[in-house]
C-alpha cells in the first residue's frame, strides 16, 4: 500500500500591495482635524501643505523605509534610535510619543465641555455655548468619567473599538470630505461667493511679520506618523519599487484631502469669524442649508464622537503598550511594567488617564479654551519635531556606523541623497519649531500675552525631555546597584545590533550580517547576550536573505560566532 503523505504544505506568505500599504499610509496621516486651523490661509494654505510634503513628508517616509528594511524587529523607533544612538535617545522618543498622545486627549477634554451643545438641534443655541460657556466643569467632568471608562475597557484588552477605529477613520474621513464637495458646488452654483478671496497672487502667503507664521506648525504636524506604518516594508514582494510609490500616492491622496478640506472651510466661513473648535460644526451647519438640512452637522458630529470612544482605546492602548514594553527592558520601575490578565500595561495606562485628568483642568488657568488647545497643539508639534530631529540624527549615523548592515530599501543618491533628506528634513523640524513658539497673530486674543505663550509651551516641552532624562538616568543607577532587577527577561524586545557584538554603546563597525539574523535565537534585551557576533565579521549574503520566505533560523546558526 502507498505511504500517505502526511506533509502539510506550508502556508503561502501573504504580500501587501502598493494600494493597501497606500491606504494604510492614508489613514495614519490624513483627516480633517488639521483643517480648520490652516483654514486661517485661506488660498496659500495650498502653498503651506506641498512645502510640508515637500520638506517634511517625502524626507521622513524615505528615512522611516529604510531604517525599518534595515532594523525591522519589534519597537520601530525605539529600535532605530537606539541603533543608532543609544538607548537613552531611544527611551526619550517612546517618552515624547507617550505625553504628545497625554496631551492631545487632555486638551480635546476642554473643547467637548466647550462644543457640547453642538449635539442638540439647538445650533445657534451651541454658538451661543461656544462664546458664553456655562458648567463646563461639570460638563467637563462628564466627559472625564467617560474617558476612565474607555481607559478601563483598554485595559480589559477590547478589541471592538480598535476595529471600528480601524476601519471607521476612513468613514470618519472619506466620506464626509465627499459630502463637503459635493454641498460647495451646489452652495456656489446657488451664487454664494466664497468668504475668502480667490486669485493666484492669494497662492503666495502673506508675510506680516513672524505671528502670520506661527500655525504653520502645525502643517507640519499635518505630515507625521508616516514612519509608523514603515514596518509593514518587509510585507511587500519589491520594497525597492513599491514602498516609494505608495509613499508617493498616499502623500498625493493626503494632500488632496489636506487642501480641499481647508479651501472647502475657509470658503464658507470668512476668516474673521473662524473658530478652531467649531469650524467644521459651521461649515457642515451652512453647507447642510443648501439642501434644507441645517442639522447635518448632527450626522458626522454623532459618527465622529463613535470614532472618537474608538481613538481614545486604541491611543491609550499604544503607546502605553509600547512604553511598557520598553521599560521591560529595565527602563521603568517594576510597578509601572505590570500586564494584567489581558495582556494590557493597566497600570500605565490609568498613570497615563490620570495625567489627562489633571492636563484637562488646567485649563481654568487660561481665560480661553481655544487658546489652551492652541498652546497644547504646539506643544504637542514641538515635542514630535524633536522626535524626528532624533529619528534623522539616528539614520545619518546609520549610514556610517553600520554602513554594510544589508537594507532591502535605501534612500536614493547613495550619501548624497542621504545627506539630502537628512538636513532637508531636520530643517523643516527646527523651523517648524521656532515658528510653533511664536503666538499666532489670528489667535492673539486667545492665547494672551505673548510671555505666557512663550513660557507655557516651553515649561510644557522642558517638562517631557526633562522626565525622559530623569528616568532613563534613574533605571541606569538602579539597574547597577540592585543587579538589574527592573529587567523583566521574558520581555518582547531583541537587544541592538552593537549589545550583540559586544560594545558599550552605538560605534561604526565592519559587519554586514543582516540584523533579522543576529536576532534570531538571542536572550531578550537586558539580558546577557546568548550569542555573540563579531563587530567586523563579513559574510557572503544568501540571495533570499531578504526575501519573507527566508530560512532565518537556519541562516544564524551558520553564522553564530560561539565564544
Amino acid at each position: 500500500m502507498e505511504k500517505a503523505n502526511n506533509k502539510q504544505p506550508k502556508p503561502q506568505k501573504y504580500f501587501m500591495s502598493t494600494v493597501a500599504l497606500t491606504m494604510l499610509n492614508v489613514v495614519m496621516i490624513a483627516g480633517l482635524g488639521n483643517d480648520p486651523q490652516q483654514a486661517f490661509y485661506g488660498l496659500s494654505s495650498v502653498t503651506y501643505f506641498l512645502i510640508g510634503f515637500i520638506l517634511f513628508f517625502i524626507p521622513t517616509a524615505l528615512v522611516s523605509a529604510e531604517l525599518a528594511s534595515g532594523w525591522p524587529q519589534r519597537g520601530g523607533i525605539f529600535r532605530w534610535v537606539g541603533e543608532g544612538l543609544g538607548k537613552g535617545w531611544a527611551f526619550t522618543c517612546l517618552i515624547i510619543l507617550w505625553f504628545q498622545t497625554t496631551f492631545n486627549l487632555g486638551a480635546g477634554m476642554p473643547n467637548f465641555a466647550a462644543t457640547i451643545m453642538f449635539f442638540s438641534p439647538h445650533y445657534h443655541k451651541a454658538i451661543q455655548f461656544l462664546e458664553h460657556p456655562q458648567h463646563e466643569i461639570l460638563i467637563m467632568c462628564g466627559f472625564i468619567a467617560l474617558f476612565w471608562f474607555v481607559t478601563w475597557l483598554a485595559a480589559r484588552g477590547t478589541k471592538t473599538f480598535s476595529n471600528i477605529a480601524k476601519y471607521g477613520v476612513i468613514v470618519g474621513t472619506f466620506i464626509p470630505l465627499g459630502v463637503m464637495i459635493i454641498l460647495t458646488i451646489v452652495w456656489l452654483c446657488q451664487g454664494h461667493k466664497p468668504a475668502m478671496p480667490i486669485g493666484a497672487k492669494y497662492l503666495i502667503p502673506q508675510w506680516n511679520g513672524m505671528g502670520t507664521l506661527a500655525l504653520v506648525a502645525g502643517v507640519l504636524f499635518s505630515w507625521t506618523g508616516i514612519d509608523m506604518n514603515a514596518a509593514h516594508i518587509k510585507e511587500l514582494r519589491n520594497p525597492e519599487k513599491q514602498y516609494p510609490l505608495s509613499i508617493l500616492f498616499a502623500g498625493i491622496a493626503a494632500l488632496a484631502i489636506f487642501v480641499i478640506g481647508t479651501l472647502i472651510i475657509a470658503t464658507i466661513i470668512p476668516a474673521s469669524k473662524l473658530n478652531i473648535l467649531d469650524a467644521l460644526f459651521v461649515t457642515f451647519h451652512d453647507l447642510g442649508e443648501t439642501f434644507n438640512f441645517p442639522w447635518l452637522y448632527m450626522v458626522f458630529i454623532y459618527i465622529n464622537f463613535i470614532l472618537l470612544i474608538a481613538m481614545w482605546t486604541t491611543n491609550l492602548a499604544g503607546p502605553s503598550f509600547m512604553l511598557g514594553q520598553a521599560g521591560q527592558s529595565g527602563l521603568l520601575p517594576k510597578w509601572l511594567q505590570n500586564y494584567n490578565k489581558h495582556g494590557m500595561p493597566s497600570k500605565m495606562m490609568y498613570f497615563q488617564a490620570l495625567c489627562v485628568t489633571i492636563i484637562a483642568f488646567l485649563v481654568k488657568l487660561l481665560p480661553n479654551v481655544e487658546g489652551f488647545f492652541i498652546m497644547v497643539t504646539q506643544t504637542i508639534t514641538i515635542l514630535y519635531l524633536i522626535y524626528y530631529i532624533i529619528m534623522f540624527i539616528a539614520f545619518i549615523r546609520l549610514r556610517y556606523n553600520q554602513a554594510n548592515r544589508p537594507r532591502s530599501f535605501k534612500v536614493p543618491g547613495g550619501k548624497f541623497g542621504a545627506w539630502l533628506v537628512t538636513i532637508v528634513g531636520i530643517a523643516s523640524s527646527i523651523f517648524g519649531i521656532v515658528i510653533a513658539f511664536y503666538p499666532p497673530t489670528q489667535v492673539k486674543q486667545e492665547v494672551g500675552s505673548g510671555t505666557v505663550y512663550v513660557v507655557t509651551i516651553a515649561c510644557l516641552v522642558a517638562v517631557v525631555l526633562l522626565v525622559a532624562l530623569g528616568l532613563y538616568q534613574l533605571s541606569k543607577h538602579h539597574n547597577k546597584t540592585h543587579n538589574n532587577d527592573w529587567v523583566n527577561d521574558q520581555n518582547k524586545f531583541a537587544p541592538y545590533t552593537w549589545e550583540i557584538e559586544g560594545l558599550k554603546k552605538p560605534q561604526k563597525v565592519e559587519s554586514n550580517v543582516p540584523t533579522d539574523i543576529m536576532s534570531k535565537g538571542q536572550n531578550p534585551m537586558g539580558v546577557p547576550v546568548k550569542y555573540h557576533f563579531d563587530p567586523n565579521k563579513k559574510v557572503k549574503l544568501p540571495k533570499d536573505w531578504a526575501k519573507p520566505t527566508a530560512d532565518i533560523e537556519k541562516y544564524a546558526k551558520e553564522m553564530r560566532d560561539h565564544k
